[in-house]
């Protein structure tokens, strides 16, 4: 895995915080909030996120309706089989 940090909101992982760096799953509402967008992977082989800006992570509305407006956009997370018993 990416030995990081994976961010929830709702119930849905909606980021990833690695090297210090906050990485938020691209969609078309957080496009639309973004005024610089920047798409960058968080680790090797992952894909394109957005890479948020410092100054983002400052503005604490700003930063909340970003991680709102990219929850309500993906779909919940596929529920796990539950393990079978040896």
């Amino acid at each position: 895995m990416f030995g990081e940090y994976c961010l929830y909101y709702d119930g849905k992982p909606v980021g990833l915080v690695c090297n210090d760096l906050l990485f938020l799953k691209p969609t078309a509402a957080g496009r639309a909030l973004l005024t610089e967008i920047v798409e960058a992977s968080p680790y090797p082989r992952a894909r394109l996120h957005f890479q948020i800006d410092p100054d983002t992570w400052e503005d604490a509305n700003r930063l909340c309706e970003l991680v709102v407006a990219t929850a309500r956009e993906l779909p919940l997370p596929k529920p796990k089989k539950p393990r079978i018993k040896k």
